[in-house]
């Protein structure tokens, strides 16, 4: 079975969709649209812009969305039989099953951008990556850390993301170091995504959220809150709600979808950095991208 999977902030690079733009009218015509939707030309950022411009959250979020739906959208046969996405890439892959019009997960992509951005304002906050760790001790170093500090990305074994206040995330990694990781590396990211510490973003995006039709999607997205499958409309829209605060179990949805038969992995967007991981989570694993 081919699973295809759609990646999230970080995969972003100056050009990117540039290409797909000159070669495709199906595709220039979804960038149009995002440049009309979004009241500024995200286009010529994506084409033109610097790495700086694009790091931007109001353009990152929305930058990849776009270029990852673009691929799937125009891609040859694309008849997925199963999608995720990580954090972000999971409203691409709702749009690649059917669940969201390209226009409304646009909307919402957008809208969570800016309600993160708030979110971070509010709390001064960062992550980390904890390498060469198990699961298990990177959760026990942050029952041990006083402070918010969770685990917010399972990205591969051995590969961990942290996230909490700047106090309690510092502390992690040394404490994380003691018990032996290869690894405690700070990220340049401006808040604690998928921690308790979103929580004014996922109220503000609930709303959006709930107020935006969700169809029966044409295959299962596997979720990142807990890795299973789902097909209810209803499930997916609840799941999608508490992504915000909910770790990334991508290493457990992988495995998921291996169990249920995926056999290629086909990664839609900027980048190979899903390939790499699924290739962690299973060396026997088939990768590819459009």
């Amino acid at each position: 079975m081919n699973a295809y999977v759609f990646p999230g902030q970080g995969s972003q690079f100056p050009g990117m969709g540039k290409d797909l733009y000159e070669s495709s009218a199906k595709a220039k015509e979804l960038f149009d649209k995002a440049d009309e939707i979004l009241g500024f030309s995200i286009t010529k950022v994506m084409f033109e812009g610097t790495a700086e411009e694009l790091k931007e959250t109001k353009v990152t979020q929305p930058a990849i969305f776009l270029h990852s739906v673009a691929l799937a959208l125009t891609a040859d046969n694309f008849k997925p039989e199963m999608v995720a996405g990580h954090s972000l890439g999971e409203f691409s892959a709702l749009v690649a099953n059917g669940t969201l019009k390209f226009e409304d997960a646009l909307k919402l992509v957008a809208q969570r951008a800016m309600a993160m951005q708030k979110a971070c304002e509010m709390n001064p906050s960062t992550m980390a990556a904890i390498l060469g760790l198990s699961d298990e001790q990177v959760e026990e170093v942050c029952t041990k850390t006083e402070g918010v500090v969770v685990a917010a990305n399972y990205n591969c074994p051995g590969q961990l993301v942290i996230s909490g206040a700047n106090e309690a995330i510092e502390k992690a990694c040394a404490l994380a170091k003691e018990m032996g990781a290869k690894r405690a590396l700070p990220l340049p990211v401006g808040g604690a995504f998928h921690s308790p510490l979103m929580e004014p973003a996922r109220e503000e995006l609930a709303k959006a959220i709930e107020a935006t039709e969700f169809s029966e999607p044409t295959c299962p997205v596997y979720q990142n809150v807990d890795a299973k499958p789902y097909t209810e409309a209803a499930k997916i829209k609840e799941n999608l709600i508490s992504q915000l605060t909910s770790p990334v179990r991508w290493t457990q949805s992988v495995q998921q979808m291996i169990a249920d038969g995926a056999t290629t992995f086909t990664e839609c967007g900027p980048g190979k950095v899903l390939q790499g991981l699924v290739k962690k989570i299973d060396r026997s694993a088939e990768v590819a991208s459009i």
